[in-house]
């Protein structure tokens, strides 16, 4: 029903902070953001919605960095340095980064991880910078000064407070900073769907030996589902093609990336839709449910397993999708793009999620299987202290579902936050920055910008 809206008295809010760079997010984006502004001498706050960092990557459940390697003259590399490698480092230090898994015919490669551990290592990486965290706290609107944003307005356990800045990086994964702003965007396809999301788990008190046999190669796991389906259609109902099951560093314990969230209308749940996100959280642990029910009775080594933890929540792969002076395209990706105002690598295919399936599409040219992320594509149209990276930067749909990984997230948040410092420093607008000079920070930086 239409019920009449709520009228909200005005009010005066409590200022939280008042700082040279805000970060809005904590996900591999906003980590590289607030430690790269901090690290160039600015008073940085990131702001993160839950009691820890990782974004989807522990807060989602995907535990594993994506697009960190790709193919340079034919050989598998490391393309995406800075503060990843730092990040990395401190969870290797701590035990939990596993060794490289290669899929796809050798054509990626992936670093998993232990969540806790990469929780810790997040914590002690930004604390060491200089960074202020600012845990559980949704960002909930901005007060606009012309085309500047002045305060951020944040909810918290403490009640409604505004943060000032001089400068803002959106890495909310969701572009909640820039919608708030005024700024243009699209969601999903622009269509009604986009790319599915899914709900991650880990399974526990697996016996290794066998499972290491039976489905230890990328793609066993689709072949053992195809042969049950065979034998019998209608014993389980699998959200998809393309599931993903592979070890952790103790192959005891094996992540589970399966499922397939569709709304209503059969098309992907609308992850800033209030009513659809709640029902997919539902779905998601009900689809978990049935695939675990296989898990046990048709996976060698599974028999005796337990769901050892459902991620917090939904994984989202697209939502919001800002309009900025450059949309990163499909083509790009495929072309290998190269661009004067490049910040870093993206070394990820694209990896679209559609209706039943995964499809993937690389580079055409296998000796060179990546491409450059440009400036332009963090500086979003109308607003001049804004900065916009991680999943919702802007990409159209075909570059969204490759440049949206960790890999490239790094990549565009330490480009963001370092701007960001400058930026303050002389109070430019972010469209008038020096671009070759940010180069020379980042490249000084330790960041590969294909020089």
């Amino acid at each position: 029903m239409n019920a009449a809206p709520v009228i909200e008295p005005q009010r005066a809010l409590p200022v939280y902070a008042d700082c040279d760079v805000v970060v809005v997010g904590g996900g591999p984006a906003g980590i590289a953001a607030a430690v790269a502004a901090a690290r160039h001498g600015a008073r940085t706050l990131l702001v993160e919605r839950y009691g820890f960092l990782g974004g989807m990557g522990t807060a989602g459940g995907v535990t594993n960095f994506a697009g960190l390697y790709g193919r340079r003259n034919g050989e598998m590399t490391q393309l995406v340095h800075g503060v990843a490698d730092d990040l990395l480092a401190r969870i290797d230090a701590l035990g939990g980064l596993n060794k490289p898994q290669d899929g796809m015919q050798g054509r990626i490669r992936v670093r998993s991880y232990d969540t806790s551990v990469y929780k810790c290592a997040a914590d002690q990486l930004l604390l060491d910078a200089g960074v202020e965290l600012l845990f559980h706290a949704l960002a909930a609107a901005v007060v606009m000064d012309g085309p500047r944003i002045a305060a951020l307005v944040v909810e918290t356990k403490s009640g409604r407070q505004a943060i000032r800045a001089r400068a803002f990086v959106d890495c909310s994964g969701d572009a909640d900073v820039a919608a708030f702003a005024g700024v243009p965007f699209e969601v999903g396809d622009g269509q009604g769907s986009g790319l599915y999301p899914s709900t991650m788990f880990r399974v526990g008190q697996v016996e290794a030996a066998p499972a290491l046999a039976a489905v230890g190669e990328f793609k066993a796991i689709n072949e053992l589902m195809a042969a049950v389906r065979a034998r019998d259609p209608e014993a389980y109902a699998f959200p998809r093609e393309g599931a993903i099951l592979r070890p952790q560093i103790d192959p005891r314990e094996w992540r589970a990336n399966v499922t397939q969230i569709r709304n209503a209308a059969g098309q992907a749940m609308n992850a800033v839709d209030a009513r659809q996100l709640s029902e997919g959280e539902l779905e998601g642990r009900r689809q978990i449910g049935e695939f675990f029910r296989f898990l046990k009775a048709e996976v060698p080594g599974f028999g005796a397993s337990a769901i050892v933890e459902i991620a917090p929540q939904v994984g989202i792969r697209e939502s919001r999708r800002i309009e900025g002076l450059y949309a990163l395209s499909g083509e790009d990706i495929l072309s290998s793009a190269r661009f004067d105002d490049c910040i870093g690598l993206n070394a990820w295919p694209m990896e679209m999620h559609s209706a039943g399936q995964i499809e993937w599409f690389f580079p055409r040219d296998p000796e060179r299987a990546y491409n450059h992320l440009p400036w332009r594509m963090l500086v979003p149209r109308g607003v001049d202290n804004l900065l916009v990276a991680g999943r919702c930067a802007s990409m159209t749909h075909q570059g969204q579902a490759a440049a949206r990984v960790s890999g490239g997230c790094f990549v565009m948040g330490q480009a963001a936050g370092t701007a960001a410092a400058t930026a303050t420093a002389n109070g430019a607008r972010f469209a008038d920055i020096d671009v070759a000079a940010l180069q020379q920070r980042l490249a000084a930086d330790g960041v590969d910008l294909d020089r």
